[in-house]
């Protein structure tokens, strides 16, 4: 099959609802949306109390989370098939080749992000807002909103930033799901499959589905950006 048909059987499966294929994109977003949901809030006060708060050990914490950004995908795979092994510590929570695992393994993968992205938009935020909140007998919990809700933008870029790599990664996927059909089969794995057996077809049209998700990513965050540089 050249390429033109190939493309031409892509198409025809995006659009004519093959059940399989969105089978496969359906669980794709849904492990990258429940896995950055469980790592929003750690991930951003994470980020919040490591820009705020001064404590013994705290240069290494921020070195090991920017370190985190650019840490294998398979190698966090690798560390959580060993966790969640039936002989690992956490084998008897059963969670090996389920979503949940998968779930878990995008929020490791996001929660990085969220902090770093957070770490330094409070750093760079004017301290102003932070003192006069705290001045105005604010606590603890409503001057540390007050600030995030000033570096918001930065917060949602943090955000949309995790979706993206929650959703394009396929290492840890491979290892701790095992590409099932049907259960924990993804996109990106289902495109290393295909391809391996030579179905450009499903490939291509599983492929179309994340370069469309990458752009609606970047569209957001140039909006974001844009939006507050009208700040």
């Amino acid at each position: 099959m050249n390429f033109l048909d190939a493309l031409s059987e892509a198409l025809r499966l995006l659009f004519g609802g093959d059940a399989e294929l969105w089978g496969v994109i359906w669980v794709s977003i849904k492990v990258a949306v429940l896995g950055l949901v469980l790592a929003l809030v750690p991930g951003i006060a994470a980020g919040y109390m490591l820009a705020m708060r001064r404590f013994p050990g705290r240069r290494a914490l921020v070195i090991m989370v920017q370190s985190l950004l650019s840490f294998p995908t398979v190698v966090v795979g690798l560390v959580l098939y060993m966790l969640l092994s039936r002989h690992g510590p956490m084998g008897g929570w059963q969670l090996l080749f389920t979503q949940d695992a998968m779930i878990l393994g995008q929020a490791i993968l996001a929660f990085p992000i969220l902090a770093a992205f957070t770490l330094s938009a409070v750093q760079g935020a004017d301290p102003r807002a932070h003192e006069t909140a705290v001045g105005l007998g604010a606590g603890p919990w409503r001057a540390a909103l007050t600030t995030l809700n000033e570096v918001r933008f930065a917060v949602v870029a943090a955000v949309l930033n995790g979706f993206g790599r929650a959703i394009s990664e396929v290492g840890c996927a491979l290892m701790i799901g095992g590409n099932i059909a049907g259960l924990t089969r993804n996109i990106t794995t289902a495109i290393a499959l295909e391809t391996s057996k030579g179905e450009f077809a499903q490939g291509i049209a599983l492929g179309l589905v994340l370069m469309v998700l990458a752009l609606a990513v970047n569209a957001a965050l140039a909006f974001l950006q844009g939006e507050g540089g009208m700040k």
